[in-house]
């Protein structure tokens, strides 16, 4: 039941009722909420039996109030519609959850201005941290935040300085072993499909393509650029519509994709032009999110440890307490994993 007063709209009950509906004091039911074992298992069996009764919910605010922190994590995505992101909040959220704290999950879009108010948010609500995949790594908001009192930690980036910890993946050894193997594969005209003037990622997985090309003797002209404005499914078949209209004495017989989503989407043009893949056009993406290896044909992808990249992060996020504690740039490497879109 609610609580209801004479005359009044029913209210949610508070400690103080529960209190008296068990016959303890006030003490014995925040013991109960917060220090259960203080209790003796009869009068806590009561307390809980009068907190059913009357649908007792514990107001987590207040007490957040007055701890002067919440428990509550909180992760500034760069892209919700990616699945790579999601995996990554995956990892985030296993962490979180052996530590008894919330998750929440802020979408930046890739807009500055839009990261800018959710970290401004945030730092109100006092979360215990931020973990974000920045537009930006070296952005000064970043250090300001950490420096009045809330740790951030930076996901899928590294910052040029030392000021915080940070989690990401080796994009340039990436870049290098994609297209390592299309030229194993006798390829020596690639695409690079993705935005990576303005992505730093992406700018890396480039130039792990270009050290590739140049350990195995073939200029830097042989990687035939074709960018994106974002790293999208329709990013994807837009470049592959392009791609599909250069002449044929010069158009690449293999792409690299800066994302999977991308080359899903170059995959989508193909079957649409009758392209065969991989005799016509061989295929590679990055990241080796679920739909790569369900495509039409299984997608060859370069694959990023996304769940254990989020519960790292938030591993080094909840290790910023601890006496003594050293910010680390955690680094991982990523695998290749062929299929059939680059088998002949």
């Amino acid at each position: 039941m609610t609580v209801q007063e004479s005359g009044a709209e029913p209210r949610a009950a508070g400690m103080k009722d529960v209190a008296a509906a068990a016959g303890v004091s006030l003490g014995t039911v925040s013991n109960v909420l917060n220090r259960p074992d203080r209790v003796s298992p009869a009068t806590r069996a009561k307390v809980e039996a009068a907190m059913t009764e009357l649908r007792f919910v514990r107001n987590e605010s207040a007490r957040q109030l007055r701890a002067g922190r919440s428990r509550v994590l909180a992760y500034v995505m760069l892209d919700g519609s990616n699945p790579f992101f999601t995996d990554v909040a995956a990892g985030m959220e296993d962490a979180a959850d052996a530590s008894d704290l919330s998750l929440f999950l802020c979408n930046s879009a890739h807009q500055p201005s839009r990261e800018a108010a959710y970290l401004g948010r945030l730092e109100q609500q006092r979360v215990q941290g931020i973990l974000i995949t920045p537009v930006d790594p070296d952005a000064p908001l970043l250090g300001e935040i950490a420096h009045r009192g809330t740790p951030v930690v930076v996901v899928d980036r590294t910052p040029g300085g030392t000021t915080h910890c940070s989690v990401a993946v080796d994009d340039v050894y990436g870049g290098e072993i994609a297209v390592r193997h299309l030229v194993e594969q006798g390829h020596d005209r690639i695409a690079f499909i993705g935005n990576h003037t303005t992505v730093g990622q992406v700018r890396d997985r480039r130039l792990g393509a270009l050290r590739a090309l140049k350990a195995a003797g073939l200029g830097p002209e042989r990687l035939v650029d074709l960018t994106t404005t974002a790293l999208t499914v329709a990013d994807g078949r837009g470049a592959g519509e392009r791609l599909a209209g250069l002449p044929a004495a010069i158009r690449p017989t293999a792409a690299f994709c800066a994302n999977d989503l991308v080359a899903l989407g170059l995959l989508q043009t193909c079957a649409s032009l009758r392209m065969r893949v991989p005799q016509d056009l061989a295929i590679v993406g990055y990241d080796d999110i679920e739909f790569a290896a369900a495509a039409a044909v299984p997608l060859t992808s370069v694959r990023q440890p996304r769940r254990r990249l989020g519960r790292t992060a938030a591993e080094l996020l909840l290790a910023e307490t601890e006496p003594g504690h050293e910010h680390r740039q955690v680094v991982f490497t990523p695998e290749l994993v062929v299929r059939a879109s680059t088998l002949r």
